[in-house]
């Protein structure tokens, strides 16, 4: 799959893969039955395989409805949204008035959610208890809120694409040999004050981190290729204990306090056992 103009993401997700691109894809197959992404957030590994033409299907899902309907509305009208984003303004009381809403187009609900992404406080996706967007008005000059040449390109590449709402189990259940997982799931926090897990009414605890683990297991077991990115933690790394796992430096910029934003560590795992030492004959 490819298209003339390569498509970006377009949501700044938080903990979004740009940086991390490269050493993603090389873990990647060169060729890909279906590529299969059941955390999507900004898709930046969706996109950077499609460029390159990797895949011959695509799979992309998320448990959060907002963001799901952002990508559908694309793939099924992407001027439609474009035409929403074009009304909307930059201000404090606009985003406030727009926060509030709860559309029910399509179109108008995609274009809700691009405008929050591009103009609420470092560009968090975060939601209460009730499912309501509750991330207070960010202070940018001039937010792209519109880039209409993007969500163009955007829905070229989806064209085709299987989007759908669920669980992340549910969707590497359907992953056989040939096929390709990335799994890019809400980070076990770094320390107890750290915790974010709020993008979507489903909270992403241990005992959830524990049932991914399993699942990246039976990948593995099933001989499908796949790679999962995490915080470098004790957890994570007991978690993936036995797999191949390298730590990598990113540069994270969402923190309440700006003195603790800047680089810090996480973990790639492919799903390779560790060869073990044979043991010798006694």
């Amino acid at each position: 799959m490819t298209c003339l103009v390569p498509a970006r993401p377009v949501l700044k997700w938080a903990g979004g893969k740009t940086q991390l691109l490269p050493q993603i894809l090389e873990r990647l197959p060169a060729r890909i039955e279906t590529f299969f992404e059941p955390f999507v957030g900004g898709a930046a590994v969706f996109f950077a395989l499609a460029a390159e033409g990797r895949f011959q299907r695509a799979v992309l899902a998320d448990r959060n409805p907002d963001l799901v309907a952002v990508y559908r509305a694309l793939q099924a009208d992407a001027e439609a949204v474009i035409d929403e984003l074009l009304q909307m303004r930059h201000s404090e009381a606009e985003y406030y008035r727009i926060r509030g809403l709860s559309p029910r187009r399509v179109a108008q609900r995609a274009a809700r959610v691009i405008y929050l992404n591009k103009t609420g406080y470092n560009g968090l996706y975060r939601v209460n208890r009730s499912g309501q967007f509750n991330v207070p008005f960010g202070r940018y000059k001039k937010p792209n809120i519109c880039d209409a040449e993007n969500l163009r390109a955007a829905a070229r590449v989806l064209e085709g694409v299987e989007i759908v709402e669920a669980d992340f189990e549910e969707v590497c259940a359907r992953a056989r040999p040939g096929d390709a997982v990335y799994l890019d799931p809400p980070y076990v926090p770094l320390s107890k004050t750290a915790n974010f897990t709020a993008y979507a009414r489903h909270p992403f605890g241990p005992s959830e981190h524990e049932r991914l683990a399993r699942a990246f297991a039976e990948l593995e077991r099933r001989r499908v290729a796949a790679v999962l990115s995490n915080s470098d933690t004790p957890e994570t790394r007991a978690l993936y204990r036995g797999f191949r796992a390298k730590k990598v430096q990113v540069s994270r910029a969402i923190n309440s306090r700006p003195t603790a934003r800047g680089p810090i560590d996480e973990l790639l795992v492919v799903a390779e056992r560790l060869k073990r030492p044979r043991s010798r004959a006694s």
